[in-house]
């Protein structure tokens, strides 16, 4: 009789990645380059994303996009991601993804919930889910929602020790590390070519010291400690901007929006000139950003890893980071490029922010690249998660 064994283990994977959106938050962002690895390492990949009248994803990809519409839903936030859910699900109940995937691999609570449908359904025999961070919900329907999407998984990933431990401890949830990578051919020291045209189209004054913060506005990303120690910075940096970028999300951060609102009108500096918000960018200009700005600021009160600070070192700018997981997990005080910062207090972050500026940090760390960027890679990442794939299937009894 012939043995088999040795060609399912080695056949290529058909793996179907879901994200909850495809504008560029570092979930969506993740989903994109995993699935470029995974595709280089020719296994045969489709992304699922769902996409308003119009909408596509925010970077070209090399590999299969299915784009699940979205319906018009109105109301409040629990509502849409109700609608959202229902579209997924019944996007998926027509594409019959048992019948096309080894692996179904939800990167959010909204497309494991999803899957979860289909599971219990007998659509499906089971799926993936990577936790990258857990949010505080009013609303019990959006937090039975999310602990749904990972209690219901056959299969539990994070990006950080932080959240694996996290998991275990709250909700008695066994989960795997993976890691996340940065594209050196993408980010690197520079200078591009293009870097002038976008500085002059964000309105950044060429020569003034140049804070970036990425992310947009939002509570867990301690944007109002941010901009008051910017204030602070104004002090002895008198010419340096602050950019705040990206904010594309589903969530409603109104309430934190406005009261950093009214912080910007009483600081005294000047919306547009001083502090630049520039809201979602092309995705072909952050390798510019980066290169341009003196310093990235991430004082983040919670993260899932912190993608861009990779990115950010990788393109030989220095880091403001808070002293906790899961920065403190992967960035070694050993090594150069980051600064530690209290991310309770804007005076501990101006400090950090007015050291990062220096440029002799940002000389060093142009010669001399960190050691963590050789750590983490995308390839790497996706050969974690082919071997993951392959042993929980293997322990289920049907190898992929």
């Amino acid at each position: 009789m012939r043995d088999t064994s040795i060609e399912r283990w080695s056949a290529r994977l058909r793996i179907g990645l879901l994200t909850h959106s495809v504008n560029p938050r570092g979930g969506v962002v993740h989903t994109l380059e995993l699935a470029k690895a995974l595709h280089e390492a020719g296994h045969h990949v489709t992304v699922f994303a769902p996409a308003g009248p119009g909408q596509g994803l925010f970077r070209p990809v090399p590999h299969a996009v299915e784009l699940m519409p979205l319906s018009l839903a109105s109301g409040g936030l629990a509502t849409r991601v109700g609608a959202r859910i229902d579209d997924c699900v019944n996007h998926l109940r027509r594409r019959r993804p048992a019948d096309s995937f080894d692996v179904l691999h939800a990167q959010d609570s909204i497309s494991g919930n999803a899957l979860a449908v289909l599971r219990d359904e007998g659509a499906i025999g089971g799926f993936t889910r990577t936790v990258h961070h857990l949010d505080t919900f009013d609303d019990p329907r959006l937090t039975a929602w999310q602990q749904r999407a990972f209690r219901a998984a056959d299969q539990v990933l994070c990006v950080s020790r932080l959240w694996c431990d996290t998991l275990k401890r709250e909700h008695q949830v066994e989960a795997s590390l993976v890691a996340n990578g940065v594209d050196r051919t993408r980010f690197s020291p520079g200078p591009g070519h293009g870097d002038d045209r976008v500085a002059l189209s964000l309105g950044l004054r060429p020569g003034s010291p140049l804070f970036l913060a990425v992310g947009g506005i939002e509570e867990r990303k301690n944007t109002r400690r941010v901009l008051a120690a910017f204030a602070e910075v104004r002090r002895s940096m008198p010419a340096a901007q602050l950019a705040i970028v990206g904010g594309a999300t589903l969530l409603d951060h109104g309430d934190y929006v406005r009261a950093f609102d009214v912080d910007l009108a009483a600081s005294g500096l000047v919306p547009g000139r001083d502090v630049v918000l520039t809201g979602a960018v092309p995705d072909a200009d952050m390798p510019a950003l980066f290169r341009l700005a003196d310093a990235l600021v991430m004082p983040s009160l919670r993260e899932g890893f912190g993608l861009v600070v990779l990115e950010a070192l990788a393109s030989g700018t220095p880091v403001v980071v808070s002293r906790i997981a899961p920065f403190t997990e992967y960035l070694d005080a050993a090594e150069g490029g980051w600064l530690w910062s209290d991310p309770e207090r804007s005076g501990s972050i101006a400090s950090a922010m007015v050291r990062a500026a220096d440029p002799a940090r940002a000389a060093s760390l142009r010669r001399s690249p960190p050691a963590v960027l050789d750590r983490y890679s995308w390839t790497a990442s996706a050969a974690r998660h082919v071997a993951l794939y392959r042993a929980h299937h293997a322990l289920a009894g049907h190898p992929c």
